[in-house]
């Protein structure tokens, strides 16, 4: 008798990159069409955040926030070259993707949701405000140690903010991430809740991508920030606030969307009632 065939998910980890590092994210911003957010919700945390991410492959991370009214209230500018209007986008799910991984895990994730929307498993009563993979470019740290980037997923922060700025046209993304990294964002992490500020790079997305998910124009010019905190994003939003004008005054870009946000409490409706 022959041996039987062996399985693909034996052969598999046998080669390839598993180091503990992070390589790249998913970070999707959403807006439940009104009247749905409840219903978006449970989809999205019953279903969707396990199905649709953290069942697949070399996602090793993830984590939802939600922006209430008052934390809706803060973001800037108006008007959004991301947000439009300005307050669109209550949800933010943000994912891990393991170093080296981010093709192996893109074609899954891709095959699945193909999968997935035939079989009434996707939700379509909601905009997807900025959504897509984005290889990740490094971490500014308040301190020396602490939560990693990878663990910062995992550990019990209150908050999330998220910053998407631009280079000017013509110029290239470089020295605006240089001056964030030695100069803007140690200054603004010094003795602050804050804790670390993860900067990513968006990839486009693939060609066979889902048909309710648009690219955006201009990302060899865009960085995306994301920065957790120990105490409520409001508590520290005074430092946030001066980043547009500060990036503004460097000549370096613009800021087009910064927004803060909660963690939601898995299971729960906790924050449903407080979007609009």
């Amino acid at each position: 008798m022959s041996d039987p065939p062996e399985s693909p998910y034996s052969t598999l980890p046998h080669d390839g990159a598993y180091e503990t590092r992070l390589g790249s994210a998913l970070i999707t911003l959403v807006e439940p069409a009104a009247g749905h957010d409840r219903a978006y919700n449970r989809w999205y945390e019953d279903d969707h955040y396990y199905s649709g991410a953290m069942a697949m492959p070399w996602m090793f991370a993830g984590r939802r926030w939600v922006a209430t009214q008052n934390l809706q209230a803060l973001r800037y500018p108006d008007p959004s070259a991301i947000a439009q209007p300005l307050n669109a986008g209550k949800y933010l799910a943000t994912y891990w993707i393991t170093e080296g991984r981010y093709e192996d895990h893109l074609r899954w994730t891709v095959a699945t949701n193909q999968r997935l929307l035939p079989d009434h498993r996707i939700f379509l009563d909601r905009t997807h405000v900025y959504t897509s993979f984005q290889h990740y470019a490094g971490a500014v740290y308040r301190d020396a140690s602490g939560p990693r980037d990878f663990q910062s997923l995992d550990h019990p922060y209150e908050g999330l903010v998220l910053e998407v700025l631009d280079a000017p046209p013509g110029a290239d993304r470089a020295g605006l991430d240089r001056w964030l990294r030695t100069e803007h964002l140690p200054a603004r992490l010094a003795d602050s809740p804050a804790a670390m500020t993860l900067v990513f790079e968006p990839i486009p997305l693939p060609e066979d991508r889902m048909s309710y998910v648009e690219d955006v124009p201009g990302l060899e010019r865009r960085l995306t920030l994301l920065t957790l905190t120990e105490t409520p994003p409001a508590s520290a939003w005074p430092r946030f606030a001066a980043t547009g004008d500060a990036v503004a005054r460097a000549g370096l870009g613009r800021v087009e969307l910064a927004a803060p946000f909660l963690p939601t409490i898995p299971g729960t409706d906790t924050y449903v009632d407080e979007l609009r």
